[in-house]
Parts: structure tokens; C-alpha cells; sequence
């Protein structure tokens, strides 16, 4: 009798090699184990387009394509940066190379295994049976993967590391991403440690600093990595991680540098591209930028690995250089995105940005005004968010930049700065979109200044004995200006002297009503659609929820309502 493992009969797989002749041996092979269903693709594009759109349970991949500009580790990387490679597939990269030290070292963190060629049908077969084992072996954690109950599955994944039961480490990989996720970082941190200690991994060393960053130990996180990089210059996702790490502690030049690194040790990275682009905007390298941006636009306007925000800030580029085509172009490539996703409401709030721009290149500034001040209206409203803030006031400083300016734009700008630039980060973040008038860009920088200084002013009375006048003060001051900073420092005075202030319950109410309105749990700043941090493992699964807002009207700043609490980004 077959076991569940042996039995291969209603899988789907794709074979993807641009050699004809290789490609249809691995084809037969995989139908000879009783496969009826197998796709074949030459070319890395048209594999990831199905793979993104479509769930396969067995890949085998080429790793290398010398006529293309990535290689099949390239595809996987991708693939998994952007959650769209299930758990539950089989990944099977397939090699010519003599030596194959780096596919072996990949299969650490990426790969279900690797093939060497020339190989004989039974060795495809212990390695499909070897991967699927596994996936049987692990299918309970799995399971509660895909019905998003992670903490049961983090604990599932931890008694198979404790229990040293089989795939133990693998389960403890699992398992340090999913904490992550919840929020448990001490956690993840010593079982990434655990990891270390037991068998010393790069992506275990990695988790351990991406535990750190996300526990604020941003310093400890930074020695951890360029410890690794020194190891392993070529590690990309270390950079990626030492970039975010950067970047939120405000060196922009820095995470500019390392950036370009990542991007340049895979240069068909999408995502990575997409990021490099978005810094080299906020960062003031607007040339650059147009090329990186238009660029991934180019390769990645049809990938789900897009992010429309890099087309909104190509607009933005093409308005400040006076190229009317390519404005046009961006508004054009906006239709094709809608329509293939009507129903997204950040789709058509960033399509509506860019029709106010093409409104300012034809100079048609009445009806612009009329767009400018409905969205001044919508700056303290809940739902409006970084990415609404920081395109508002890149829009405002285009118009000031023509001499066109509304009596309560400073007032507005200011709003926006006391909201959204409580950290350093943010703050030159804003002041970037504002860069074509640094009028704007320093008020942004005030308003920062301003929000550190109402924080100091509150912890003086916490100081001083009084922790109650310090939550109100920063109560008060948080509902004045919504500003995530206060309202996230008054939530963590109160936690700490909670049994020094008489009111606790009463307060605790005030402060997590505005946490909730305002989403203000996370103030970190991030760049481009965050779906998987560097060095993790894709956490996809089984449902993507869609956003509950309204559809906004024809220019809008309204942003999805997701709940969930996450980091001010400039993506969904």
C-alpha cells in the first residue's frame, strides 16, 4: 500500500528550465511518478506570472538561465520576500554545477532540496519524498498557519524544537518567524539563539538580529549584523535587514549604501529595486530615482510584487522634470492596475494623486485647489494615514513651488508634522516629500522638534513623582494633535506606574480609544509594501482580507481600515 508521501497523483507541478531538452526529461519523469498535472515555462517571467496567480504543490527550478538577468534563486528569493510561495509547496532547485556549496547553503533557509545534474528518476523521487515527508510531518503546523492561528501553531513549533522531534530546526525557523509576528520577540530571540547554539545557521543569526531591531535594540542589532556580512558579504537579505535597521534610526545615506548592495547582489529583485528607488526619492536623490522607479515599473507593473506608491512617486518625479508623456504614462498604467484590481480602494486613492498631478501639469490650478483643500480637510481624520501624509505633502510643496499657496496650508503642514514626524525617521521622511520647498520641509522638522519636546515636558512630571499629571498631559496633548509619539508614550507611563496612579482602569480606556482610532500601536517607519521581513520565512496564508473602507471619491486620502497594528509605511 502507497504511502501518503509516495502518492503524487493529484499534485500539480511546474518545471521551469530554459534547456527544451532538460525541461521535458524533468517533465516525463515527474508523470512517470504520477503527476497527470505539470506546467512547463522557459522563462523565469513567466513563472513567477504563475506563481503568483496560481498554487502549485511541486516547483523544480533551473538555477541557472544564462540568457535572463536573474537565476532561479533570484525567482525563489522573490517568491518568498512577497509571500506568495505557500508553505505547503515543494521547492526543488535543479543544478549542473560540480560543486554545489551554494545551493546547499540556500536549502538552509529557501530550498525543500536541490538536484544535481545529470541525475537518474529515482534520485528526483527520494528528493520528492524527502520534501514531502516533511510537509506531512509538519502539516499540523501548517494547517494552523493557514487558518492565522499563529500563536497554536508558534507552540506547536516550539514543542517540536524542545522535543528535538523531527524537522526540529526547521519547526524552530517556523516558529521564531511566527512569534515575530505576534509580537513576541524576546521569545523568537532566544529561539533564534537556540538555533545558534545548536547548529550555527546564517538565517538563525539573522533572526536574532531582526528580534533585536523590532525590540528596539537597534545598536545590539547592527553589531549582529555587519558580524554577519563580514562573514558573508554576499548574504543579501542581511543587508536588507541592516538597511531597515538604518533607516529607522534615521542615517538615510547609510541605509541608501546598503540598499544599493542588496539591489546590486540580485539585481532582478523587484522588491528590492522597489526599495532602493524609494529611498533614493526620500533620500534626495530624485534622478536616480526616476531610473530605479521606472525601471520597476517596467519589470513589475503586472507582478503582484508591485507597489503602486512607486508609481505615484514616479508621477511626482515626472511633474518636477516637466515630462507631460511620461505623466501621462504613469496615469495610463494606473487604469491597467485598477482594472485589475477594481476593487482596491488604495489603488484608486494613489490613481486620484496622480490626476490631481496631471491637472498641475496642465495647468488647470482651480481645479486643483478645489482637490487640495477637500483633502486638507481629511488630515485628522482616523483613517488617514503615513502614506496619505507624506503624498499631501509632497502635492502641497509642487504647488508652492509654482507660487501657488492657500492661506492655511502652513497650519495644515504643521498638522501633519505634529501627527506623523514623532521620530526622527518620519520626521526627514515628510520633510523628503517636502523637498522641492524646504519652507515646508523645515516646518515638518519643527513640528518634530515640538512633539519631543511636549514628551520631555510630560516626563519631567512622571520624574518629578507625578505619573498621573504626565498621562494626562499626554493625553491632552496626544488628542490635540493625534500625535502616535504621545499617545504611544502615555500608554507606556501609564503600564509602568500603574499602581501609583488611583484612575488607572478610567484612563487605560482614554488611551487605548485612541491607540485604536488613530492606529498608533507602531510608530516605525518602513519602506515599500511590507509583507515579509528580510531573513524570515514567508508566513502567506489561507485568506487575504480585503479592506473594509468605503471607496473614496474621485481624489481622496482615505486608506484601507485594516486594524491590525503595523508600522507607518508607504505601502499597503
Amino acid at each position: 500500500m502507497a504511502l501518503p508521501e509516495d502518492d503524487l497523483s493529484s499534485l500539480q507541478a511546474m518545471v521551469i528550465d530554459g534547456n527544451p531538452t532538460s525541461r521535458s526529461i524533468l517533465v516525463s519523469q515527474l508523470r512517470d511518478y504520477g503527476m497527470s498535472t505539470v506546467v512547463q515555462c522557459a522563462r523565469l517571467v513567466d513563472a513567477r506570472r504563475q506563481l503568483e496567480y496560481r498554487k502549485f504543490d511541486v516547483v523544480l527550478c533551473e538555477l541557472h538561465f544564462p540568457t535572463e538577468s536573474m537565476s532561479g534563486q533570484d525567482l525563489l528569493d522573490d517568491l518568498r520576500r512577497n509571500q506568495l510561495l505557500p508553505f505547503a509547496t515543494v521547492f526543488i532547485m535543479v543544478t549542473g554545477e560540480a560543486t554545489y556549496a551554494k545551493v546547499a547553503e540556500a536549502a538552509e533557509s529557501a530550498l525543500d532540496g536541490y538536484l544535481l545534474k545529470p541525475h537518474k528518476a529515482t534520485q528526483l523521487g527520494d528528493r520528492l519524498r524527502q520534501a514531502r515527508v516533511r510537509k506531512l510531518s509538519l502539516l499540523e503546523i501548517f494547517t494552523a498557519i493557514e487558518a492565522e492561528d499563529f500563536e497554536e501553531a508558534a507552540k506547536l513549533c516550539l514543542h517540536r524544537f524542545e522535543s528535538r522531534g523531527m524537522f526540529w530546526l526547521y519547526a524552530a525557523r517556523v516558529g521564531a518567524e511566527l512569534m515575530l509576528r505576534i509580537g513576541q520577540y524576546d521569545q523568537a530571540q532566544k529561539l533564534y539563539q537556540a538555533v545558534v547554539e545548536a547548529k550555527t545557521l546564517p538565517w538563525a543569526k539573522l533572526g536574532v538580529a531582526r528580534s533585536l531591531l523590532d525590540e528596539g535594540q537597534s545598536v545590539k542589532a547592527v553589531s549582529t549584523l555587519e558580524n554577519l556580512i563580514s562573514e558573508d558579504p554576499n548574504y543579501a537579505d542581511a543587508y536588507d535587514v541592516m538597511g531597515r535597521a538604518q533607516f529607522e534610526q534615521g542615517k538615510f545615506q547609510e541605509a541608501l549604501a546598503t540598499y544599493k548592495m542588496a539591489s546590486t547582489l540580485t539585481p532582478s529583485s523587484i522588491s528590492r529595486m522597489q526599495n532602493l528607488g524609494l529611498m533614493c526619492y526620500y533620500s534626495g536623490e530624485r534622478k536616480e530615482a526616476e531610473v530605479i522607479l521606472d525601471r520597476t515599473t517596467r519589470l513589475g507593473l503586472d507582478s503582484k510584487m508591485f507597489d503602486c506608491q512607486t508609481l505615484t512617486l514616479l508621477a511626482f518625479m515626472r511633474l518636477e522634470t516637466a515630462d507631460h508623456k511620461g505623466l501621462q504614462r504613469c496615469k495610463d498604467d494606473f487604469v491597467r492596475l485598477i482594472e485589475r484590481n477594481p476593487e482596491s480602494h488604495r489603488h484608486q486613492r494613489l490613481a486620484s494623486m496622480v490626476d490631481a498631478l496631471l491637472l498641475i501639469d496642465q495647468r488647470q490650478y482651480a481645479q486643483v485647489l478645489i482637490v487640495v483643500r477637500d483633502l486638507c480637510t481629511r488630515v485628522k481624520d482616523p483613517e488617514f494615514d503615513f502614506e496619505s501624509a507624506s503624498n499631501l505633502i509632497a502635492l502641497l510643496a509642487q504647488l508652492a513651488d509654482k507660487a501657488i499657496q492657500l492661506d492655511e496650508v502652513d497650519s495644515v503642514v504643521d498638522a501633519l508634522g505634529l501627527r506623523f514626524a514623532g521620530t526622527r525617521a518620519l520626521a526627514e521622511l515628510l520633510a523628503g516629500a517636502a523637498a522641492v520647498y524646504p519652507s515646508y520641509a523645515q516646518r515638518v522638522r519643527e513640528a518634530h522638534s515640538q512633539v519631543l519636546k511636549l514628551a520631555e515636558n510630560a516626563m519631567s512630571l512622571s520624574m518629578r513623582g507625578d505619573p498621573r499629571a504626565a498621562v494626562i498631559d499626554l493625553i491632552t496633548q496626544g488628542t490635540r494633535t493625534l500625535s502616535g509619539k504621545l499617545i504611544e508614550t502615555a500608554y507606556l507611563v501609564l503600564h509602568r506606574y500603574a499602581d501609583k496612579i488611583h484612575d488607572t482602569q478610567q484612563l487605560t480606556e482614554l488611551v487605548h480609544d485612541l491607540r485604536q482610532q488613530y492606529r498608533t500601536q507602531i510608530t516605525r517607519a518602513t519602506l515599500g509594501e511590507q509583507k515579509r521581513q528580510a531573513g524570515g520565512l514567508t508566513l502567506r496564508t489561507g485568506s487575504q482580507t480585503a479592506t473594509t473602507n468605503k471607496p473614496p471619491p474621485k481624489i481622496s486620502s482615505a486608506s484601507r481600515g485594516s486594524t491590525e497594528p503595523k508600522a507607518h509605511s508607504f505601502g499597503q
